[in-house]
């Protein structure tokens, strides 16, 4: 829920409903950072690598995000601010790495593949952004992160109320 929630409204921005604010990053530093990287321990006390893996690094790449936003503004930094070239070298690496734990849900549900193959495609959408500076891909982007997150949602949603029911009360495309 973290990390769809939190997808959303950034790409809420991306696509151009409102400017860049103290919301996103709040979001960012608290429900998508601070509570995946818990959620993430608590998937390595289950044992579930993929879990710890997903939920820390992505609650790490939101807190890294605000602070690549952030950390110019601050004087005793001294750092200069990020350049397009560089934010599209790290966003490729997030795309790099989102692609190779989309492989590692190929024995999961479909929902969560869904989710993994359009976060990868939206860090791609995110470095051709930057690198080619168009705000043409830079709405596009925005749209297909919203459909990224909303699918996020909808997986965190339909995976409380399937336990809580103890029965499928929102399809996950379960792979038998």
């Amino acid at each position: 829920m973290g990390f769809g929630m939190t997808t959303v409204l950034l790409n809420l921005h991306n696509a151009g409903f409102f400017p860049l604010d103290s919301m996103i990053l709040a979001m960012g530093i608290a429900y998508g950072g601070l509570a995946q990287i818990i959620a993430g321990l608590m998937e390595y006390r289950k044992g579930n690598t993929f879990g710890t893996t997903a939920f820390c690094s992505y609650g790490l790449f939101w807190w890294s995000l605000v602070a690549l936003l952030v950390m110019p503004s601050f004087t005793f930094f001294e750092v200069e601010s990020y350049s397009p070239i560089s934010m599209a070298a790290y966003f490729f690496m997030w795309g790099l790495f989102t692609s190779g734990m989309f492989l590692g849900t190929l024995k999961a549900n479909r929902v969560l593949q869904f989710v993994f193959l359009s976060l990868a495609i939206l860090f791609f959408l995110l470095t051709a952004r930057e690198i080619s500076g168009s705000a043409i891909v830079g709405t596009f982007l925005g749209y297909e992160g919203i459909i990224c997150g909303l699918s996020a949602v909808y997986l965190a949603i339909a995976e409380v109320l399937n336990d809580v029911h103890g029965k499928q009360v929102l399809p996950i495309g379960k792979i038998s």
